[in-house]
């Protein structure tokens, strides 16, 4: 079996032996169970009454072998049997049982969680961080840790002053394993102050001599959190620095893994407290036979513990590395120097001198290093050490590397003015300019153009040679855009130019490597684990539902996939530069103002509209005939307008009345119209109305009645402003004075380009309206689906995508009752009202509608349709970053659908 035979067909005769009472060959049967049991579950059943019998054996150690067995038989079928057994094992009266039960009762709950919460084995697992032996302490501490983590809403591990101590007093006396899951419990807990704070750390701070490196590590992130909550000017403090040095220290004198490992995390501890380690640089010299990846290491640490008192042995040391053999740690020394520069003000003149002894040296990759380094150091002291530049362009035709021809592009170009044949060498940079990286010909024009800006007599031709080259040879878009704005600036306004290219330019900070403050708090709690080593959150590394909280990086934006499914691109208007997912924003009011307040382009030129066709097909990826006619739009036709990014509602529909094919021609559902302002309120004139969309315009369709003795004239209407920028496209138009009892039908174009404002209700609408008489006020509630676009149907794979981006508690559910519609005439109601069906799947019988639509200000909403058959009921769920459009959505639905 252990060479890789399958025995399995033993399995009956195997299982016969184990009724024998010799320990060892019990063992073997055990193992054997373990290995066979997922392939014969069938067989594995009739193992189950040894188990029971084993659990109730005399000999401590059969009753915990046949406890960890069974935790280790990974059978549905069987799970059930083992819950009696390992019950009484977790009460047993030996210490090594229970130890052994209590990591049983965490593999169990990774076969069946709600089984090990019902038979109560949590609770008993919480009871036995109270026992009297360290070693079950720290197993039950251990599994309640793994089933947190599975579970990390679940609040198992309570921790409470009265159940710290205990931990620390079993602390002392388990084994170094148990001492690490004890301490990286104590470091979730959360002190309730300082002095809480300060007795844990007096009681773990012995944990730091211990032999085994994890110990040293989980104590010292312990230490590190708690740390935090101390005052510095406690004497405690100070002791407790002190103390924490040489465990670090001692990681050091062990193998090359474990040194990088321990390196890694003081790199951490430095960011965060270098006072714990500044007296301590001479461990971080490097030694002639330390692998590379622990120089470059210990390099890294160095710079970050240079300071005024330690420079001068600092850089003896980096000079000495720059001669060494190893190519990458020479550059990462010189760099090195140069950081030194930079950090400490008062080496930078010597770091400079070292920088120029290694020039000498005329070692090519020391010199291209140099000169990079050279150049920050000129930027974070300007006009302290130019003297150098002679010695600098000496070396010029050595440099073969980008970022060193670049750095000494820079320098010329930045010196012009002290370096007399300055125009000789970026003309000899200029030979071959079409054969350099990006890097370089960028920094060549902008120092040509410094150039020119600082001696124009002598070098017209120079800056009009690189112009023309940057602008007219190049394909790069970057170095063109750059190209044509210096020649704008320097035909237009040499001044402004002087003013722009000359500027005084900031000087560089000196750490610019730090890691950034809130992931290195988050990092000094994940001390000793992965996340340390590769300095990244866990989030960054571990996938799957192991309970690590996944922080969503937000989307990007101009990706490649446009986010409309081009069949549903309605008359080649697209939205400009739509994200591959949709957009986090802030919160409704930010959705709201996110409107596109470009005004209505009233006759592009056609060209424009099937330019943009095309960009929409490129982007999407196939067209209507490869997603099988989507939803069976037209070809959109070239007349149609081309509104260039303006809202599809904006009141352009009703301007041109060509639909290209878009949508449904029926519009989708009007409520029938009821009465917005009585007449007894208005002095007579009575208002009754409701809200359409047709084809992409919407309308409010008004009933004025003059139920007054005079006759009424000079109308005109306003809104307020509201959540989705509502507004009148057109004046209120009544051709002729209203005469008393006499009504007219008007429709006025709405647009939503109007002024933004969070409503409550969400689609509240406040209307005055005027006419000869008097201005009159009411307000009404416009159902939301007027406002669900036409190119709302969003791409399976984009549907997908998104889906899973939005947070799972943005996610809303309703119920649509009595409802008696099949899927088919669901799907193609709300396809009238622009609620697009994406898929459809059935599952057990129920059909799954999976829908997208758009609001006029761009919100998505994704919803999720469940219809039964039999039930008239619907399950309705909806996604959407702006949670509070969701119950208007949900009322919609139920509008459509039931009218």
């Amino acid at each position: 079996m252990t060479v890789g035979k399958d025995v399995s067909a033993l399995f009956p005769d195997v299982v016969n032996c184990m009724q024998t009472d010799n320990l060892e060959l019990k063992k073997l049967v055990y193992l054997y169970l373990m290995n066979y049991a997922k392939s014969q579950p069938d067989m594995a059943i009739m193992a189950v009454n040894t188990f029971v019998k084993d659990c109730e054996d005399p000999n401590p150690l059969i009753r915990a072998l046949a406890v960890r067995t069974m935790g280790c038989i990974r059978v549905d079928k069987i799970t059930e049997y083992l819950c009696e057994p390992l019950r009484k094992c977790l009460k047993d009266e030996d210490p090594y049982v229970r130890k052994t039960a209590a990591v049983c009762v965490a593999k169990l709950h990774d076969i069946n969680a709600q089984l090990v919460e019902d038979q109560g084995f949590l609770d008993t697992l919480k009871d036995l961080i109270s026992d009297s032996n360290p070693m079950v302490v720290a197993n039950a501490v251990a599994a309640l840790s793994e089933i947190a983590e599975s579970h990390p809403s679940s609040n198992l591990l309570d921790l409470n002053p009265q159940s710290i101590n205990k931990l620390l007093t079993a602390l002392n006396e388990c084994t170094e394993w148990g001492q690490i899951f004890i301490l990286d419990c104590l470091a979730n807990y959360m002190p309730k102050d300082d002095r809480e704070a300060q007795s844990i750390c007096e009681r773990v701070t012995p944990r730091l001599s211990h032999a085994n490196s994890a110990v040293v590590l989980s104590a010292v992130k312990v230490l590190m959190k708690f740390m935090e909550m101390l005052s510095k000017d406690l004497d405690y403090y100070g002791t407790l620095l002190k103390k924490l040095a040489p465990p670090l220290v001692t990681l050091l004198s062990a193998e090359p893994e474990l040194q990088y490992v321990a390196l890694r995390n003081i790199n951490l501890i430095v960011q965060k407290r270098p006072e714990i380690l500044k007296h301590e640089m001479k461990v971080f010299f490097v030694k002639y036979n330390d692998p590379i990846y622990v120089k470059l290491e210990k390099l890294d640490i160095m710079i970050r513990l240079a300071s005024q008192a330690n420079i001068a042995q600092v850089l003896a040391e980096l000079k000495e590395y720059a001669t060494e053999v190893d190519v990458d740690f020479v550059r990462k020394a010189v760099r090195a120097i140069g950081r030194c520069a930079i950090k400490v003000e008062q080496s930078a003149e010597r770091c400079v001198s070292t920088l120029l002894d290694l020039i000498q040296t005329k070692v090519n990759y020391v010199v291209q290093e140099a000169i990079v380094v050279i150049k920050d150091i000129f930027r974070k002291y300007p006009n302290k050490y130019e003297s150098v530049i002679a010695t600098l362009c000496e070396n010029l035709d050595s440099l073969d590397e980008p970022e060193a021809r670049a750095a000494m592009i820079w320098i010329v170009g930045e010196y012009a003015e002290r370096i007399d044949n300055a125009d000789e060498l970026l003309e000899s940079f200029l030979e071959g300019f079409h054969d350099e990286s990006t890097q370089v010909q960028l920094q060549l024009l902008t120092a040509i153009v410094k150039l020119f800006l600082k001696k124009p007599t002598e070098t017209q031709e120079l800056v009009q040679q690189v112009l023309s080259l940057a602008t007219q040879d190049s394909d790069n878009p970057d170095l063109r855009d750059r190209g044509y704005i210096y020649w704008r600036l320097l035909s237009t306004d040499p001044v402004a130019a002087k003013e722009v290219v000359l500027a005084e330019k900031p000087l560089i900070s000196e750490e610019t490597d730090l890691i950034e403050p809130t992931l290195l708090d988050e990092l000094i709690c994940y001390i000793g684990t992965l996340a340390s080593v590769y300095h990244k959150p866990p989030s960054a590394f571990v996938e799957g539902s192991r309970g690590v909280v996944h922080k969503s990086l937000p989307p990007r934006t101009g990706s490649s996939e446009s986010a409309e499914s081009p069949d549903t691109a309605p008359s080649g208007v697209q939205a400009p530069e739509q994200p591959a997912v949709i957009p986090t924003q802030g919160d409704l009011l930010g959705d709201l103002l996110n409107l596109d307040l470009g005004p209505p382009v009233s006759g592009p030129p056609m060209a424009t509209s099937s330019v943009q066709m095309g960009a929409v097909d490129l982007l999407g990826g196939g067209l209507d005939s490869l997603m099988g006619g989507g939803g069976g739009f037209a070809a959109p036709s070239a007349a149609a307008p081309a509104t260039l990014g303006a809202p599809l509602s904006s009141g352009l529909g009703d301007l041109f009345d060509l639909t290209g094919g878009v949508g449904t021609l029926s519009g989708s559902y009007v409520a029938p119209k009821t009465v917005w302002l009585p007449a007894m309120k208005a002095k007579g004139l009575e208002i009754s109305g409701t809200f359409s969309r047709q084809v992409g315009s919407i309308s409010m369709d008004l009933v004025l009645t003059n139920k007054a003795l005079q006759v009424m004239s000079d109308f005109a209407i306003q809104f307020n402003r509201n959540s989705f920028g509502l507004a009148p496209a057109a004046p209120l138009q009544v051709h002729a004075p209203l005469a008393p009892n006499q009504s007219v039908e008007i429709s006025l174009p709405l647009n939503t380009v109007g002024s933004v404002m969070k409503m409550d209700p969400l689609n509240n609408l406040q209307v005055a309206v005027k006419n000869n008489i008097d201005v009159f006020y009411f307000s009404t509630l416009y159902p939301l689906h007027i406002l669900f676009v036409e190119d709302g149907k969003m791409e399976r794979q984009m549907f997908l995508a998104t889906w899973k981006d939005i947070p799972n508690e943005n996610e809303a559910q309703f119920q649509i009752k009595d409802c008696s519609l099949n899927a088919d005439a669901v799907s193609s109601k709300l396809q009238g009202s622009n609620i697009f069906t994406i898929a459809k799947r059935n599952v057990e019988g129920q059909d799954m509608l999976y829908q997208s639509l758009k609001l006029t200000n761009g919100i998505w909403v994704l919803a999720e349709l469940r219809i039964q058959p039999s039930n008239p009921s619907f399950t309705l769920s909806l996604k959407c970053r702006a949670p509070e459009v969701a119950p208007y959505v949900f009322q919609a639905y139920e509008t459509v659908l039931k009218n």
